[in-house]
């Protein structure tokens, strides 16, 4: 059973206890950070975004210890989604 969990203060999200829940997020590639082409997957009109496995996850995601494996050339979004905002806190709720 899935118990959401509380809203918190963004100190209570850590790496150590993230869970990587945006991982699940649809990510468009909008700049150049030198993200690997293993990891784009391009629509039809030229449109790029992060692959994602039949899991649901990011294709960069190590599912082990859910850390990007390419977080020094990961996408703005991702470099732009703040861990501990309401956004990350909705999507925790969602998945934990």
């Amino acid at each position: 059973m899935n118990i959401p969990i509380k809203s918190s203060s963004p100190s209570e999200v850590l790496c150590s206890n993230c869970k990587a829940c945006c991982c699940r997020l649809e990510v468009m590639i909008i700049s150049d950070t030198g993200v690997p082409e293993e990891f784009i997957l391009r629509d039809q009109y030229g449109g790029e975004t992060m692959k994602r496995l039949d899991d649901g996850w990011c294709a960069a995601l190590d599912r082990e210890t859910l850390m990007c494996t390419i977080y020094e050339n990961r996408p703005w979004i991702c470099r732009e989604f703040e861990m501990g905002s309401y956004e990350c806190i909705d999507e925790r709720v969602k998945y934990l």
